[in-house]
Formats: C-alpha cells, sequence, structure tokens
C-alpha cells in the first residue's frame, strides 16, 4: 500500500512537469505515462457512472443492462489500479519521472506494459461509451 501511495505521488509530480521543458520527441516511458495519465483523467467520470448505473441496476432485463454496464465500469477501474501497482513494481521513480536508462529486461516489461496500457484505454474508452449510451447521455 506504501508503494502504491508512492507511485501515485510520483505519478501526479509527473503530470504537473512544466510543459516549455518537454520536446517533441518523446521517449517511450513519457508516452506510456501520457496514456496513462488519459485514462486517470477518466476515473472520475467512471465513478459518476458507476454511481448512476447503480440507481438503476435491478433484477428486470433492464436492470440487468445497467448492472452489467456498471460491472464493466468497474473492471475498467480494478484493472488501472491493477495496473499502477504492477507497473510501480517494475519500474522506480527516477526511470519513471527522470528518464534513467532501462536495463534491457526492463526495456522489455515496458514494451508489455505499453501494450497493457493501450488495451487498457480501449477497455476504459468502451466502458464508458455503454454506459453513456445505456443512460443515453
Amino acid at each position: 500500500m506504501r508503494k502504491l501511495k508512492f507511485l501515485l505521488v510520483a505519478f501526479v509530480i509527473f503530470a504537473c512537469k512544466d510543459p516549455k521543458k518537454e520536446t517533441t520527441d518523446k521517449t517511450q516511458m513519457e508516452e506510456v505515462m501520457i496514456i496513462h495519465d488519459e485514462v486517470m483523467d477518466k476515473m472520475g467520470h467512471l465513478t459518476k457512472l458507476t454511481a448512476e448505473l447503480k440507481q438503476k441496476a435491478d433484477s428486470t432485463e433492464t436492470g440487468m443492462k445497467y448492472q452489467g454496464a456498471m460491472e464493466d465500469l468497474q473492471a475498467s477501474y480494478d484493472a488501472m489500479m491493477s495496473w499502477m501497482g504492477n507497473f510501480g513494481n517494475r519500474f522506480n521513480s527516477e526511470e519513471i519521472l527522470q528518464g534513467a536508462a532501462l536495463t534491457p529486461q526492463k526495456q522489455e516489461w515496458l514494451n508489455e506494459e505499453e501494450e497493457k496500457i493501450i488495451a487498457l484505454k480501449e477497455q476504459f474508452n468502451k466502458s464508458i461509451s455503454k454506459a453513456e449510451k445505456l443512460l443515453e447521455k
């Protein structure tokens, strides 16, 4: 839990970096963190949609659709929490925030994590879209 808190603080610091210092050539780590930030920006909306769906979910046929959409949103949320924990176990703050060189093993891990976060972004977008459509937003 302590490591997750540290990782979340590191992500916030990374998100607050001075945009003037950034170049147009992003490293793979920066690209992964940009996708992470895009997904994190949707967490509040996801939580709000989950609450709205929960109010409409019941055992009727229509209610079960709301329940299914709510479960999809929760799965997206859980997947993001899991991804962040695993990512934090693989990389340290210097590698994430300061561009420290990666070992060949860590470069392989970064390739894997990039694929995972891209899939996670797609999962988020699909679950949010499904919920919004169901709620007619």
